[in-house]
C-alpha cells in the first residue's frame, strides 16, 4: 500500500503539473504534506532546498528522495517512475500516432518544417557553449577542445562518451582550480 501511495503522490502531479517540475512543486507538497503526512512544511522546504542545490530535474529529485525516505530503494524507483510515467505514456502514444501517419503528406511537411527550427536551436546552444567556454577558459583552450573533439569524433570515430569523458579529465587537470 505504501508503494501505491508513493506512486499516486507523484503520478497525479505529473499529469496535472503543466509547466514541468517547478509547476508541480505545490502539487507534490499537497500530496506529501497534506494528503499523506509524510513531511511537515518545514521538512518539505528543507528537502526542496536540497533538491534545488543538485543538478537535474526537480520533480525526479523530490520523488527519489521522498520515495527513498518512505520505502527505501524500491520507493525511490516507484517515485521516480511515477514522475516520468505521464510523459513516457504520452510520448509512446504520440510516437505510435506519428508512426501510423508517417507517410501522410501533412506529417512529412510538419517534420520538414521542424528540422530547421531544431537546427537553429542546436546552433544557438552550440554558440552559447562556445561563448561560455571562451569566457571561462580563453580562446586557446576552447579552440584546442573543439579541434581535438572534431578529430576524435569525425576522423577517428571515437564514441562521444569517451570524448566527453576525456574533455572532463582535461578540464579537471588543466582548467580546474583544484
Amino acid at each position: 500500500m505504501k508503494l501505491w501511495n508513493i506512486f499516486v503522490a507523484f503520478f497525479i502531479p505529473g499529469i496535472v503539473g503543466y509547466g514541468g517540475g517547478p509547476a508541480s512543486i505545490p502539487l507534490v507538497e499537497n500530496e506529501v504534506v497534506d494528503r499523506f503526512g509524510w513531511m511537515n512544511v518545514t521538512e518539505f522546504s528543507e528537502m526542496l532546498a536540497m533538491a534545488n542545490a543538485l543538478p537535474g530535474p526537480i520533480a525526479t529529485k523530490m520523488a527519489g528522495f521522498i520515495g527513498y525516505q518512505q520505502a527505501g530503494i524500491l520507493g525511490a524507483v516507484v517515485g521516480v517512475f511515477a514522475t516520468v510515467a505521464p510523459s513516457l505514456i504520452l510520448m509512446i502514444l504520440l510516437l505510435s500516432l506519428l508512426a501510423k501517419f508517417k507517410n501522410s503528406p501533412r506529417v512529412k511537411t510538419m517534420t520538414n518544417l521542424i528540422r530547421p527550427a531544431i537546427a537553429v536551436l542546436l546552433g544557438i546552444m552550440a554558440f552559447q557553449f562556445f561563448n561560455t567556454s571562451y569566457e571561462a577558459s580563453g580562446l586557446f583552450q576552447t579552440a584546442f577542445l573543439i579541434v581535438a573533439s572534431f578529430i576524435l569524433l569525425e576522423k577517428m570515430k571515437v564514441h562521444p562518451a569517451f570524448v566527453i569523458l576525456g574533455s572532463l579529465v582535461y578540464g579537471a587537470i588543466f582548467l580546474g582550480n583544484i
